[in-house]
């Protein structure tokens, strides 16, 4: 926990510097928002103007509205906190100071790191999800299949990949989108080296998906490990190929190696179960920017809560912190009506829930404790994926 004590009202507000604009930056906000109230004073160091909630990114190349984003003015304006226009570089744990891109320092009592991560190429060949491009592209492939320039598309989940979830969902929404235009003879093949697909949420929630699959027509290899893409083929394990015509494969998560903090091999910060930073007084760390394996949002967000929690109490609020139990929710967008997938996300626990209506409320993409209700307030629950199928 962060030092200081503890206990009381204090006469000035404690200043917390959130780094990031993303789920994790913004669910720590309300949470602190919620839960400090004006024990705290709050700035997002962000070098964006806007909150976009990147879950919806997969919907846009089928036609979908942009995807939906927040003015993080107006958030701030709402919430009484502030928003500093810049992206950390550095922190300087010994000084409480944070450098950012523009060369400026700011100062904090505590520091949120939640800045996310960087997506690179996993597979190369493939067309990569998600990447600055990835929707344009998507449009020209589904042109090419609706005009029947290409027949064999696979979705391909690469190596030592923790969320799978979004490259299910670009199969599903292919498949029934070219049922809606009436195209035939398409082949969409999705490959994994899982041992059932998104075997993430447990058997039962395997079966359901395995199932949805089939009804859309989309082939499924399952363990089976893509290494390479080749000259009309994919290139698997064993150096066996599976003939096609394009190969779509999910982005690799890197981590940023923030200067000042400690992070592994792969450039995340190592965080116990409470957010702290392991060595580094007063700074925690939330979402895709810590060694946690799964970037997810609903994950991020339960780290955020856990956070904010924490500080909560540094600033003298009656909160007891609660340790980041790990809940695994994630909604499976079809074309259709939307899977909802819930297990416990840690080993040796298998329960495993798969349903066609909600199994939490707000039934959000992001399940957020807080910032899930502050979005289905303004109209942000679920993106538009067409009529069920």
């Amino acid at each position: 926990m962060a030092s200081g004590p503890v206990g009381g009202r204090r006469e000035r507000a404690r200043r917390v510097l959130i780094a990031g604009a993303g789920v994790a930056a913004l669910e720590a906000l309300l949470a602190l928002r919620h839960l400090a109230g004006a024990r705290v004073s709050v700035d997002l160091l962000a070098p964006t103007p806007d909150f976009v909630l990147r879950p919806f990114a997969v919907v846009e190349p089928f036609g979908a509205a942009e995807t939906p984003r927040l003015s993080l003015g107006g958030v701030v304006r709402e919430l009484g906190a502030g928003h500093v226009f810049d992206r950390v570089v550095a922190v300087a744990p010994e000084q409480y100071l944070v450098r950012g891109a523009s060369g400026d320092e700011y100062g904090y009592e505590a520091l949120i790191v939640a800045i996310g991560a960087r997506v690179v190429d996993a597979l190369p060949g493939a067309l990569s999800f998600p990447a600055p491009d990835a929707a344009a592209r998507y449009r020209e492939l589904l042109g090419e299949l609706e005009r029947g320039e290409v027949r064999e598309v696979v979705f391909a989940v690469p190596a030592d990949t923790a969320w799978a979830l979004p490259l299910y969902e670009l199969a599903l929404l292919t498949a029934a989108w070219l049922f809606e235009r009436g195209v035939a003879g398409a082949r969409l093949t999705l490959v994994t080296p899982e041992r059932a697909p998104l075997a993430a949420f447990g058997e039962r929630a395997s079966d359901t998906v395995a199932e949805l699959l089939d009804r859309h027509g989309v082939d499924l290899r399952s363990g089976v490990l893509p290494r390479a893409v080749g000259e009309g083929a994919l290139v698997l394990g064993d150096d066996l190929t599976l003939a096609c015509e394009r190969v779509v494969a999910l982005a690799r998560p890197a981590g940023p190696a923030l200067e000042g903090l400690p992070s592994d091999a792969a450039g995340f910060v190592p965080v116990d179960e409470y957010g702290r930073v392991p060595g580094v007084p007063d700074v925690y760390a939330a979402g895709d920017v810590t060694a946690w394996p799964i970037k997810q949002g609903g994950l991020a967000a339960q780290q955020a809560d856990a956070v904010a929690e924490s500080l909560a109490t540094w600033a003298g609020a009656a909160v007891r912190p609660t340790a980041f139990r790990p809940v695994l929710r994630g909604v499976l967008l079809t074309g259709g009506t939307p899977a909802f997938l819930r297990a416990d996300s840690r080993p040796h626990h298998a329960r495993s829930f798969a349903r066609l209506t909600p199994l939490w409320w707000p039934p959000a993409k992001v399940a957020g404790r807080y910032l899930a209700p502050y979005l289905a307030a303004r109209g942000i629950v679920l993106p538009e994926t067409g009529e069920p199928t």
